[in-house]
């Protein structure tokens, strides 16, 4: 008889932040927002989601909360292109790197676009002026990291499915995973925090604001246990499959 798959395991390496956040009345950035990173063990995959905090700051989380080494890594998956979702991922070399196909259409067309302008203008040539010359190289180097990433399958590994969330971006993914305590959405910016969730309020900075609440809604319908964009572990009040302490960031499941 075959051997039902081991469920993946998951753990929250870094919990994030919101350069601002709405909810507190903040209209502006006030802090540096980074994404909630993920760490996921399922099969011979070692998965770590939304790299968010700069590689030295991103690489000593790891080691606190996990024996896993950046090198035994085996890929990485953005739930969008937002820089602060990124900013780590360069510690990953050696692994695959991973987004929607939809994230990565919706960006790649007009980063395209805006770098085959500034050639068509000359303003990528040595003569061209310093600050044209600057965002070009920025752009260049978008494109190159986009072009890194490739469009990621339906399921990154047993037990662990791409799950649309589009609004926050246009193609927004999460990821949706079976656990011994239920289903678990790691949801990305479309749903920020635990915050958000309670008030039932749809993040503010989208793409598209209706499909954003929409969602929001699908998150909090289908998971009983959400990893916001920029927060912990939580269990969703709209399911709660048990009571007793709050789960905390490094808990596995």
């Amino acid at each position: 008889m075959d051997r039902m798959p081991a469920m993946a395991e998951v753990s929250v390496i870094s919990i994030g932040a919101m350069s601002f956040n709405e909810l507190w009345g903040e209209r502006e950035p006030v802090r540096t927002g980074h994404a909630t990173t993920c760490l996921i063990r399922a099969s011979d995959a070692v998965i770590v989601v939304d790299p968010g905090l700069p590689a030295v700051a991103l690489e000593a989380r790891l080691g606190e909360r996990s024996t896993i080494r950046p090198s035994d890594v085996t890929h990485v998956f953005l739930t969008s292109f937002r820089p602060d979702v990124r900013r780590g991922i360069e510690l990953f070399d050696q692994a695959e790197w991973l987004i929607s196909a939809a994230e990565r259409e919706a960006v790649g067309v007009p980063l395209a676009s805006d770098l085959k302008r500034l050639a068509e203008a000359g303003e990528l040539e040595d003569d061209a002026e310093p600050e044209s010359r600057q965002i070009g190289e920025q752009l260049k180097s978008e494109v190159a990291l986009l072009q890194r990433c490739r469009a990621a399958p339906d399921s990154l590994a047993p037990g662990v499915d791409l799950f649309p969330l589009p609004g926050a971006t246009v193609g927004l993914t999460g990821l949706l995973i079976p656990s011994n305590r239920g289903d678990l959405l790691i949801c990305g910016d479309a749903v920020p925090t635990a915050g958000h969730v309670e008030l039932g309020r749809a993040p503010i900075r989208c793409a598209d604001a209706k499909l954003a609440r929409e969602s929001l809604r699908e998150a909090i319908e289908i998971a009983d246990l959400l990893i916001p964009g920029r927060d912990n572990l939580m269990v969703n009040p709209v399911r709660r499959l048990f009571s007793g302490p709050s789960l905390s960031s490094g808990s596995s499941l």
